[in-house]
Parts: structure tokens; sequence; C-alpha cells
């Protein structure tokens, strides 16, 4: 049943600290990528010297993001954040149609991929749960789909519909998961960097053994990386660098997901930038003492042939540990992505509740329950993330002539990747536009080194963009196309939109 004063004046609870918005950025940031993208990078670069460049030059996007967006969210600290920057920015139609993507493909899938992620570290502590062990065996859809239930499909929509339900009963429940396993989890990664440099340091290592900066050397051969491939040389390198980033930008999104809570965040023009860059600078920190750790304790060739449920994290851990270290780091990252959806699933109902207010979007989407949060914004969020789990795409492997099973939600991502860059270099842009637009507007924090910073990323960003246009045409078109599935949805509710002025004088929330 839902709140009805609070559904006429839409007073969500300013519940949220300091810390805990910082725990939101470091939290919804360190899921699954970190122990295990870093395989399919070094396959794509070959030398742990680019590799440690793709992760560096992914946090120099991160940090330089983050700066922007601390301007955006100081100003406008209102629920739904980036989709409001956009829509002040550019329009309700891009506002509309990140916030429609963000539901569609990339909030829900990469929530679903997260908790499929848990349950396969979960089958190395319990082997009954499997993709393989089929509850409902795959029935075949049309074209290479199929859709099955396995005992680890059940795990993943166990745990969105458990992190769903807890953030149901109020922001206090959901911050109080999200920092303590973010606290947990921040803590394994630093016990897996100093395992790895301190204790794994040997003379067998990719540090030692392989060429850091000529890829060729160690067998590296652009062609067996993309097939349709024509550059060679220098230009192959810069090319492949910039493929290579996907992983570590996978592995470093969701930072903004801090600026959806803004309405909830304390002291919002001071706390917010703050969180953002905290937040920010300590896990690209984190990622690149990982990877170092990586390289100076396994060879390159067992960096580059990790596949889930192992990992470069897992095989580190059990290079020093033996066994034991296997475990201790199935549950750390079981640990990790528990948490990371809890943000992840916390944050994003927040921008469907700030479209529906909007009236964007189902009315329904926008009110909320007695504990003052977006209860059926968290319900159909998790329902629709659940139901991603289930679809299964259908290949052969020409190895052993069998069917093998992977995930929709994978490929989805994959075409979403592109338009997602897109996105957050809109965001980016969105502090140039609005400084133009509404110069005289407080700004309780402006973006250090402006105009470089937002240059420095959009340029980085259209580079990459431009790259996996030409690198992968086809995933990168699908994506945009899927985006643009929602501008017959947004022509339908564009009659009735009624956005609010960002900067309109508010109500004062609740504290709390």
């Amino acid at each position: 049943m839902t709140n009805q004063k609070g559904d006429q004046e839409g007073k969500l609870v300013r519940g949220l600290s300091l810390v805990d918005a910082t725990m939101i950025v470091i939290g919804s940031m360190i899921g699954s990528g970190i122990f295990i993208t870093s395989a399919e990078s070094a396959k794509t670069i070959g030398s742990p010297g680019w590799l440690l460049a793709a992760w560096a030059l992914a946090g120099v996007l991160t940090i330089t993001g983050a700066l922007c967006c601390a301007e955006l969210a100081a100003m406008m600290p209102r629920a739904g954040g980036q989709y409001v920057f956009l829509r002040e920015a550019y329009g309700s139609a891009t506002g509309f149609l990140f916030g429609w993507s963000l539901l569609f493909v990339i909030q829900t899938g990469t929530i679903a991929a997260v908790a499929v992620a848990f349950a396969r570290f979960l089958g190395v502590l319990a082997p009954a749960v499997s993709e393989s062990n089929y509850i409902i065996a795959p029935t075949h859809l049309f074209g290479s789909y199929a859709i099955s239930l396995s005992t680890a499909q059940l795990v993943a929509i166990l745990l969105i519909l458990l992190l769903t339900f807890t953030n149901t009963r109020g922001l206090k429940t959901g911050k109080l998961i999200q920092n303590t396993f973010t606290f947990t989890k921040t803590a394994a990664l630093v016990g897996l960097i100093l395992v790895g440099i301190l204790l794994g340091w040997n003379s067998g290592s990719a540090a030692h053994t392989s060429y850091w900066w000529n890829p060729s050397a160690n067998g590296w051969n652009p062609q067996a990386v993309a097939n349709d491939f024509g550059p060679t040389g220098t230009t192959a390198l810069v090319m492949l660098l910039g493929l290579a980033m996907v992983g570590p930008l996978f592995a470093q999104s969701a930072w903004n997901n801090v600026t959806f809570t803004g309405s909830e965040v304390r002291e919002p023009g001071r706390n917010l930038p703050r969180a953002l860059l905290i937040g920010c600078s300590v896990v690209v920190g984190l990622y690149l003492l990982a990877n170092l750790a990586y390289v100076v304790t396994l060879p390159l060739s067992a960096i580059q042939n990790q596949k889930p449920p192992s990992s470069v994290a897992t095989a580190t851990m059990q290079a020093v540990m033996g066994s034991p270290g296997t475990i201790l780091m199935a549950v750390a990252i079981m640990v990790s992505t528990f948490g990371c959806n809890n943000g992840l699933i916390m944050a994003g109902a927040r921008v469907y509740y700030a479209m529906a207010r909007d009236r964007m979007f189902f009315s329904k989407l926008g009110t909320l329950n007695r504990q003052s949060v977006p209860a059926i914004a968290l319900i159909v969020q998790g329902v629709w993330a659940s139901l991603l789990t289930l679809p299964r795409t259908e290949t052969v492997d020409p190895a052993t002539n069998q069917t093998v099973y992977g995930n929709v939600y994978t490929q989805l991502l994959e075409y979403i990747v592109s338009a997602d860059l897109v996105f957050y270099a809109l965001m980016v842009g969105a502090v140039i536009v609005m400084r133009r637009k509404v110069p005289t507007i407080e700004r309780p924090y402006r973006t250090f080194g402006y105009p470089v910073v937002p240059l420095i990323y959009i340029l980085i960003a259209a580079l990459l963009v431009l790259d996996l246009a030409l690198l992968k045409r086809q995933t990168s078109g699908i994506g945009y196309l899927l985006v643009l599935t929602g501008l017959p949805v947004y022509f339908i509710w564009r009659k009735s939109a009624a956005p609010r002025s960002a900067f309109a004088t508010e109500t004062p929330e609740k504290q709390g």
C-alpha cells in the first residue's frame, strides 16, 4: 500500500551520509568485472604493459567523468541523476532514451549478469549450482535462441528478488546491506592485492617472462583477435587497445549510480561530489593494483585463458595458496557481487521513479511506499532483470561439435556498451551545455580543470565509440537500434509529459 502523502509530495528521505554515498559508488563499481575481465583484455592486447595501460586509460575516463558529473550532481541533486542532467541539457527525448535503455538493458542486464556471476561462484562451493544442471532443459524458441532454467539461473533470480524485497523495506535496510558488503569486499580486494604482490611475485610470471610493450614478441596476432581486421602495426595496436578497454570500462561502470539517489543524500552539494571523487579514485587505484598482482603472479597465458567459473583472481589466489585460495576467492567474489547488485538495484529504481514523476512513464512507478522508497519501480526492475536471466543463446563448439548455451543478457550488454558510452559522453558534455544555458545557477562544486577535463573525456570517448564502430560494427549498430526502440514509447508518453525543473524550489525532504 502506498503512502498517500508521500505520493503527493514526492518526499524521498535524505538518509544517505557521505560514507553511505561513497559506499554506493564503490559498491556499485566493484562487482565481478575486476576478477574476470582481465582475461579477455589480455587476450585482445597481448602483453602485461598494454593490459595495465588499458585499465589506466579506463581509469582516466572514470576520473575525468566523475570530476564533471560531480558539478551536475551538486547543482541538480534530484532523484534520477543522469536522467535529469540529460533532460535539462538536451531535452526530454534524450533523458527518456537514457532511462529507457537503463530499464530495457543497461541496468537490468547488468543486474542479471552480476546475479549469475554470484551463482557461478557459489557453484565452486556447491557443485549442484550450475548453468548446465537444468530444472527446465533448454527449449528452442527461434533462430539461435532458447530458454531454460538451471540451478544457477534459479539462484540468480532468487538473489535479485531477495535484494529487491529488502530494498522495498526502506533506505536504512538498503544502505546497511550496501555498507556492510562494500566494506567486506573492498577488504577482500585489498587482500587479493597484498597476496599477489607480496607473496605471489615469481620469476615465471608475465612480469618476468613476457615482453611488456611488444605484444607481437609474445605471439600476439591482431588478425586472430579480430577476424576481418585490416590494419597492422601501430594502428592495429592502438585500435585493439581501445577494444581491450571494454572490459575495464564495464568493471568501472556504474559510478554514476549515486546520482540516481540525489534526492536522498544529505547536504548533496557537498557530499555528492566528494562521494564521486573519493569512490572513483579508490576503485581505480585498487583495480590497477589488482592487475599488477595478476601480472606478477601468473604467466601471460594463464591470465589470457581463464574462463568462468574460473577467473584471473581465483587463479592468482590458487597459485599462491592452493585450493584454499580458490575457495576464499570464490567467497570474496560472491560477497562482491551480492553487494554490487544491492547498489545497482537500489539506485536504478530511482531513475524510473523520476521518469514517472515527469509523467514520462507509468504513474505507479512514481509512487512511494510507507518506507518512502519507490517500491513499484523496484519490483518492475527486479522482475525484468529476473526474466533476462532465462533466455539463452545457442552456439556449436567447433572442437566438440556440441551445442553450447550462452546468456542473452551478455549479448545485450555487448550490444549496448557503445551506446552507453555515448550517454556518458553526453552527460560530461552537459557540464559545458549547462554552463551556457544557466550560467547564473549556483554551483556548489565546479569541475576541476574546466574545460580541459570534460574535453579530454569527450575526446577519448569519441575515439572509443569510433573504434568500436569499426571493430564491432554489427554489435554497435544493434546497440543503437536497441536504444532507438524507446523512440515510439517516448512519442506515446510525450503528450502527457510534465517534466519538473531541476532548479525549482522543492519542499525540504525528510531527514533520516
